[in-house]
């Protein structure tokens, strides 16, 4: 009899974990996902036409907090943890749950989900959420584009909507964002590799999305999401390390391990970040991977326009997983205000709408700040709501991208932007040299 499994996730890992390793398996039967992280995910289906051959009903979404009746109801042997960004106490308080049931807890590894490219490939993952992968990215690129190489950005998946529709998705317009019916957080991602020139993939099916990708491009580049480890097996496996965290590099799950996998960790931040930050991170990079190479950078913060911000009561917007799981207490909104003479940050909980009010109490940490939450059209409604109500004289848009094109802001806004900035040698454009002709890490 086939093990019966259940799959514990949030919509992304999740689900490639079960088509590397499950989908095609006779001595597997997937009974469930559960979801956490992500809202209204739970209650859904993975569908059939992803779920292959052995499940022509697909497999049902359910929720975490159902964790242990769904073991026993189903009988279930074995369950794999499929997320990221979460504490190692965390992960095993989940272990202890599923343990308490009988049930065999499962961490899948590399070797059975990192899918092999026919094309050279960059990896560029974090040890958290927050820490800076999306501007290293974008300077990948920019470097590999300058050396007359064709890119293909391939993004961590972000499927909030239909899945059947989302298997395999590409962008090269903003057009294609609304095509694809994007939420806030998947256009933070793809919009600022559009601006910049590069191809984006992404969607639920990896394989598919690798073969359509090496089609058009020299170099693949894994864009990843949260501190999640890459879909692929990497050429090049770049990391990057928040010195505003310092320490979490070694407790979070699964951020330890692409600390341990890097060729290259970039220590991003080091203009802001406390001096003690960034030696502790330093050490922590030497005694666990003594031959990654460091590259230390900064993400320099410019405002569009400053006079909107200088002694006025400002309300900061910031990327909503950088605030949440990530657990970060301010971004790159804060860094402009104070450095701009912001009279006062406004707290926006008191005119906190619905979903967002439901965040602030599932985050207690945020604090006086405002998470871009937009997972649907009724997020966005409430995150646009919320701006507005707040008793404020004027709004930093601190998220990656303009949220005014998503949500209209009634009162003086201003936007603040971020790059990569690489302080000293080695950069990435050393690192880098020659790499699409190698194929290989320099």
């Amino acid at each position: 009899m086939p093990k019966k499994v259940l799959i514990m996730g949030a919509a992304g890992r999740d689900f490639h974990n079960f088509n590397c390793v499950y989908r095609n398996s006779r001595s597997h039967e997937v009974v469930a996902f559960t979801a956490t992280q992500i809202p209204d995910i739970a209650g859904r289906k993975y569908p059939a036409v992803l779920a292959g051959k052995y499940y022509p009903k697909g497999i049902p979404i359910k929720a975490e907090d159902d964790l242990e009746m769904l073991i026993k109801k189903y009988d279930v042997d074995e369950v794999a943890f499929s997320y990221s960004d979460v504490t190692y106490e965390y992960v095993m308080h989940q272990a202890a749950r599923v343990q308490q049931m009988g049930a065999d807890f499962v961490l899948l590894g590399p070797k059975q989900t990192m899918i092999k490219s026919k094309k050279p490939v960059i990896a560029i993952c974090a040890v958290r959420t927050g820490c800076g992968k999306s501007q290293t990215t974008r300077r990948v690129c920019e470097i590999l584009r300058g050396q007359g190489l064709k890119v293909a950005a391939i993004r961590h998946p972000m499927p909030y909507g239909d899945l059947a529709k989302q298997a395999c998705q590409r962008f090269a317009k903003l057009a294609d964002l609304k095509k694809h019916k994007c939420t806030i957080e998947e256009v933070e991602e793809y919009e600022p590799h559009i601006m910049a020139g590069n191809i984006v993939y992404a969607g639920v099916d990896y394989g598919m999305i690798l073969k359509e990708a090496e089609k058009e491009a020299d170099v693949i580049v894994w864009d990843g999401g949260n501190n999640d480890t890459s879909f692929y097996q990497a050429d090049l496996y770049i990391t990057v390390a928040d010195p505003h965290r310092a320490g979490h590099e070694l407790r979070y799950y699964p951020g330890e391990t692409n600390l341990r996998l890097a060729d290259v960790v970039v220590i991003n931040k080091v203009v802001t970040a406390p001096p003690e930050g960034i030696i502790e991170v330093r050490m922590n990079i030497r005694e666990s991977n003594p031959k990654a190479t460091i590259i230390e950078a900064a993400s320099p913060v410019t405002v569009d326009d400053p006079s909107v911000i200088e002694g006025k009561r400002v309300l900061v917007v910031e990327d909503g997983p950088t605030l949440t799981h990530g657990e970060m207490l301010y971004g790159a909104g804060v860094v402009a205000a104070q450095s701009h003479g912001a009279a006062e940050l406004i707290d926006p909980r008191p005119w906190a709408k619905r979903s967002i009010a439901a965040t602030f109490k599932k985050y207690p940490h945020i604090g006086t700040l405002l998470p871009a939450m937009g997972y649907g059209e009724g997020q966005v409604a409430d995150l646009q709501a919320t701006i507005n109500a707040v008793d404020c004289d004027a709004v930093v848009i601190g998220t990656p991208i303009d949220l005014r094109r998503i949500v209209k802001i009634k009162k003086p806004s201003t936007r603040v932007r971020y790059n990569l900035q690489e302080i000293g040698s080695p950069d990435l454009a050393q690192i880098l040299d020659g790499f699409g002709k190698k194929g290989k890490k320099k």
